[in-house]
């Protein structure tokens, strides 16, 4: 390997709400015996998910494993409806981590469907983002991916039904714009949300990326391949105008051929140890050279149900709450794997 150049870029890894989600099931395994369960992977990476593993967090894909009484978070990608519901039967112990602008889209799909509109929400099938936003108002909404999917639904809306369109918060720009643009064309009258439904901290790293793709020989981009917006940052890569894009977990899967200047990212959901990691495996030989587009100072705080039952725990946990902005995901999973 002969690195010339590290160009990092910056914004990258862990957003506010993956931040968010990361302290509230920290402190469910701080003050719950194990087993603390989690429905889906709280965010989407193996590094942190195996991070709670270890501490005894327990992740289903079925509220219905869950024994009564039990503690139990909802992931960071949002859930829906019924799953909201089933979990809290039982006398469970339910804290919902749903990042505030997965809630946002809820909302507007639950608000346009109530007004009769038909709903066209741009994502990916499967995603447990998209699963659990459409199952809001299922009868009313059409999953679109592609413009064939943008083409079915125009069909099978009738005539003089007013339509909206909203997003997975993870899409990439480009993916976003693509579809958004088509769809004004084909319904006029298309509502749309004031403020954009892309998460502001995909939207960030994508922009920071752009700013060093096209100076890069090869890009490495850090994050789980479950990772939607992480997936999303190696496609801004390569329609940038790298050569070469590479998406690894960590340092041990870089290749040994990598030369010339280098640009490093990562996903929302990646730790920024596992950045260092990589920039330590690359060794460039003239250093490593930041690359801002912006600042991030976005904070989204413990959920209610987290910071209610942590009052009624303990009034000490209360001054611990106070300083929450002050303390980084970072810290705590540090903290974490020290108690392992």
């Amino acid at each position: 390997m002969d690195v010339k150049r590290v160009l990092l870029a910056e914004p990258r890894g862990f957003c506010a709400g993956v931040e968010k989600a990361i302290k509230a099931l920290a402190w469910m395994v701080t003050v719950f015996e194990p087993p603390v369960y989690c429905y889906h992977e709280i965010v989407h990476n193996q590094h942190v998910v195996n991070r709670f593993i270890e501490q005894g967090v327990i992740f289903v894909d079925d509220v219905d494993e869950v024994p009564a009484g039990a503690p139990l978070m909802l992931s960071a990608h949002g859930s829906a409806p019924s799953v909201v519901d089933a979990a809290r039967e039982n006398d469970r112990i339910v804290v919902d981590a749903v990042c505030p602008l997965v809630t946002k889209v809820h909302h507007e799909l639950k608000v346009r469907s109530r007004k009769g509109y038909e709903v066209l929400y741009v994502g990916h099938a499967g995603h447990e983002e998209a699963v659990g936003t459409m199952a809001v108002a299922p009868e009313a909404v059409h999953l679109v991916e592609s413009e064939e999917d943008l083409e079915r639904a125009a069909e099978a809306i009738a005539p003089g039904t007013p339509v909206a369109l909203l997003a997975q918060t993870t899409l990439s720009h480009d993916e976003w714009r693509a579809l958004m643009e088509s769809a004004r064309e084909r319904f006029p009258d298309l509502w749309m949300p004031n403020r954009s439904d892309l998460c502001f901290a995909t939207t960030n790293r994508q922009a920071a990326l752009r700013a060093i793709a096209g100076q890069s020989d090869v890009v490495v981009v850090i994050g789980s391949a479950n990772s939607s917006n992480t997936v999303a940052l190696a496609k801004v890569a390569a329609n940038s105008g790298c050569p070469r894009v590479l998406r690894v977990n960590e340092a041990a899967e870089l290749p040994d051929d990598l030369s010339g200047v280098v640009g490093v990212t990562a996903g929302a959901s990646a730790p920024d140890r596992l950045v260092n990691e990589v920039i330590e495996r690359l060794s460039p030989r003239h250093g490593v050279e930041v690359m801002a587009v912006t600042e991030e100072d976005e904070y989204f705080p413990p959920p209610p149900e987290l910071r209610e039952l942590l009052r009624h725990l303990d009034d000490r946990y209360a001054e611990v709450l106070a300083d929450d902005r002050e303390v980084s995901a970072a810290r705590v999973l540090d903290n974490l794997e020290r108690h392992v």
